[in-house]
């Protein structure tokens, strides 16, 4: 049984298929991102507003620009809008903005490209005037809130945290210090490898009737298509054809709905982000699969992702209205997606692997990363030719190979050797590096403001393989060339911007993890299982690279924030860091939240008191040398009984893990109502007479000390006494809580913005 997606399917659809998605905003741009089902020509307006946002003023910027065919009936579009004559945006007060297209002849104003008989009313605004609006960063840290959050699969166990926005932002819509000034998502935006069967049932008939032809697939020597494939079905060709490692050790169902072809992930970022290309209703499972088991897993998953779509509108109203940044980590891609040597010549190697990498990549591009750097796509930039490229192989149906080697380049693939078919790898120092040409587009990149800087890490695609260790080793997360471009040169760039109070580094990845899943990672890396748990993705898996990273970071700043995500928990830690020979100290404080939708019963444990029980986190502490970067974890003990270690290193660092605060109850002015399915209230309703049995979710059991293992956002803010003082940094972690009846809570987490003297000495 095939999803039906024919013409008076799309004809039906309105002509905005996802956003608007606000992007890249500063004083003097603002960046809109859309995908609509028709070729046009978008013009976008800025406007001033007055009365705190209730009515539009002036139009301050404008800007236009013609859609990118990426199919038949799928065009995007992330158009820039600029002032004539040189206004500016200032922090502390409300802008809107509006859309207009035009087809030929004829003009529509956004609510109509919005809007059709399947989608009758569709709210994107906080404000009568129906008008998406935002504010950009305050003039006082202490003002700023900034929203992170990471790892969000549709099919994923608990509810969507991310419509919580729309609830945060809703709540101070008229309140420009005190909504949510910018949102960063810092990985697994989609999950290209675990796929809920009906996900794919959907995505990849949808993504060819968006194309409008079928991708020949290399399969066996031979080409396939999309439908070819089957959900549920993919196990085999994931594994032993393209070479992914996600369904190795046992765990064939991770890839068994795999995505491969541009459709599927292109039709994949549509249903994350919009509700419009879902259908109204799915088959049972006994329609489409034959194995019980399978039956079973798809109704199953098929619950799941009503309850997602249900919630999808006040994402979308969310994503409108705050500034969206993003950057890739592997399950954008694939599980393990350039983890190690290994797995880059067990992949790329292989052209169904390839093919894959490929594809996710370029729709990564058009969908993230082209609002995230829109001057890399300004005409005569490599961002502009891939476009171009990628209208080209879409219109040649996939047979344009000078489009196809064009789209490898500017995404970034390695070439294969013509002897070996293996990609190239290249030296860079001790490590080697996958090759790239020069006019590849880079995805790492700096947000400013005038109180703070935003530095976004690429710590997928410039990783440095030790060029004397097999090829499972664990890698650099950044190899040298990537430290200085990526790390030295931001930091250096505003050194004499004195104004600037605090640098945000995003790591998708995290830099320090529970101690647990460092045993873990060591016991697996000893056994070479690297691709069971992710060995090699946490940065302090290989101590030298994470050593380069801290004196890195601390030759140019005292102070840093890490916010992170990646491994489905949240917490804060607190790194304190001392030069041994001088009286210079810093601090590094890391934030990580995450998932977003993807709870799972290990983080659902240590949520709770049983993780303060049984494996409470310990202070812990590491000496360090700078050239060659290197560290050595030491115990407190050791550390006392003998000071000529200290006195030998180059400096020393404490880290402690900072404890939750009681949970508190938000009383969001949103109808918590408007978070879950009818269907979802009266299943917990069906159950309520057990809830007195149920000690597993009472509140006393889930106030847990150091994370939160279920599903959440993170706001992060500030508290200081004055411009001047440190102060501390706070996240507040929003999630649905267990107990009876459902709400929405959030855990603060409270640290000092200073080095622990205590700790140090």
């Amino acid at each position: 049984m095939k999803y039906q997606v024919g013409d008076e399917f799309l004809q039906q659809l309105p002509l905005i298929l996802a956003g608007p998605i606000l992007k890249h905003t500063e004083p003097e741009s603002v960046t809109v991102w859309v995908a609509v089902k028709q070729s046009c020509q978008v013009e976008l307006k800025v406007y001033d507003t007055t009365n705190d946002g209730e009515a539009l003023g002036n139009c301050l910027f404008e800007g236009e620009r013609s859609t990118v065919a990426l199919g038949k009936h799928l065009h995007v579009v992330a158009i820039a809008a600029r002032s004539k004559i040189g206004d500016c945006l200032t922090g502390g007060h409300i802008y809107a903005y509006d859309l207009r297209f035009t087809i030929a002849d004829q003009t529509l104003q956004m609510q109509q490209g919005l809007c059709s008989n399947s989608h009758p009313k569709v709210s994107i605004s906080y404000f009568d005037h129906q008008k998406p609006t935002f504010t950009l960063p305050p003039n006082h840290l202490q003002d700023l809130q900034i929203v992170h959050a990471s790892c969000r699969k549709p099919h994923g166990h608990g509810f969507d945290a991310l419509p919580i926005l729309d609830s945060l932002i809703q709540a101070s819509a008229n309140q420009p210090q005190n909504r949510p000034h910018q949102l960063f998502l810092t990985g697994d935006q989609i999950y290209g490898d675990d796929i809920a069967d009906p996900s794919l049932w959907v995505a990849s008939t949808l993504g060819d009737a968006l194309l409008g032809w079928e991708e020949q697939l290399p399969v066996h020597g031979v080409y396939c298509t999309p439908q070819q494939l089957p959900p549920g079905e993919r196990a085999d060709v994931a594994t032993n054809q393209a070479g992914l490692t996600a369904g190795l050790h046992n765990k064939a169902e991770k890839v068994t709905s795999h995505l491969f072809s541009l459709g599927e992930f292109y039709a994949t970022y549509l249903l994350a982000w919009s509700p419009v290309c879902w259908p109204l209703t799915f088959p049972k499972g006994q329609q489409v699969m034959r194995d019980r088991h399978a039956i079973k897993d798809w109704n199953r998953a098929v619950k799941h992702l009503r309850q997602f779509i249900y919630t999808l509108w006040k994402v979308r109203r969310a994503l409108a209205n705050i500034p969206m940044y993003s950057i890739f980590d592997d399950h954008d891609v694939t599980d393990d997606w350039n983890l190690n040597q290994a797995w880059c010549l067990r992949v790329l190697g292989r052209p169904l692997g390839r093919r894959i990498v490929q594809n996710a990549l370029l729709a990564y591009t058009v969908f993230q990363g082209w609002g995230n750097t829109p001057g890399q796509f300004v005409e005569g930039k490599s961002g502009e030719k891939l476009l171009a490229a990628a209208q080209a192989w879409s219109a040649s149906q996939g047979r344009d190979a000078k489009a196809d080697e064009a789209i490898a380049r500017y995404v970034g693939m390695p070439a294969n050797d013509p002897h070996t078919d293996l990609p190239v790898l290249v030296r860079d120092g001790p490590v080697f590096i996958l090759d790239r040409h020069p006019e590849a587009l880079t995805w790492h990149y700096t947000v400013r403001s005038d109180r703070h800087e935003v530095i976004v890490l690429d710590t997928r695609t410039w990783r440095g393989y030790p060029a004397d260790q097999k090829p499972i080793a664990p890698p650099m997360l950044l190899c040298p060339k990537a430290f200085e471009q990526q790390l030295v040169l931001p930091l250096q760039e505003i050194a004499e911007q004195t104004q600037i109070k605090t640098t945000f580094v995003i790591a998708p990845t995290n830099v320090f993890g529970l101690q647990v899943i460092d045993w873990i990672h060591h016991w697996h890396l000893k056994q070479e299982k690297v691709f069971s748990t992710d060995v090699g993705d946490a940065w302090n898996i290989n101590v030298e690279a994470l050593a380069k990273f801290l004196t890195t970071l601390f030759e140019e700043r005292q102070q840093v924030v890490i916010l992170s995500g990646d491994i489905h928990y949240s917490s804060v830690a607190h790194l304190s860091y001392a030069h041994t020979h001088s009286k210079l100290q810093s601090v590094l404080v890391q934030l990580t939240a995450s998932a977003l939708k993807n709870e799972e019963i290990s983080t659902r444990l240590i949520h709770t008191r049983l993780k303060d029980w049984l494996l409470p986190e310990k202070v812990r502490h590491w000496i360090g040398w700078n050239n060659p970067p290197n560290m050595v974890e030491i115990s407190e003990k050791e550390l006392h009984h003998n000071r000529q270690m200290l006195t030998n290193s180059d400096w020393h660092c404490v880290l402690e893990w900072v404890p939750r605060n009681s949970v508190q109850r938000y009383d969001c002015t949103a109808d918590i109502l408007s978070l879950i399915a009818p269907w979802k209230r009266a299943e917990h309703a069906k159950w309520k007479w057990l809830q007195p049995l149920m000690f597993w979710k009472f509140r006393w059991f889930q106030e847990g000390r150091e994370v939160v293992g279920l599903n959440n956002l993170a706001l992060v803010h500030f508290e200081l006494a004055d411009e001047s003082s440190s102060g501390k940094v706070i996240q507040d972690l929003y999630w649905f809580s267990s107990w009876y009846p459902i709400q929405i809570v959030y855990s603060r987490f409270e640290s000092e913005l200073m080095p622990n003297q205590s700790l140090l000495r």
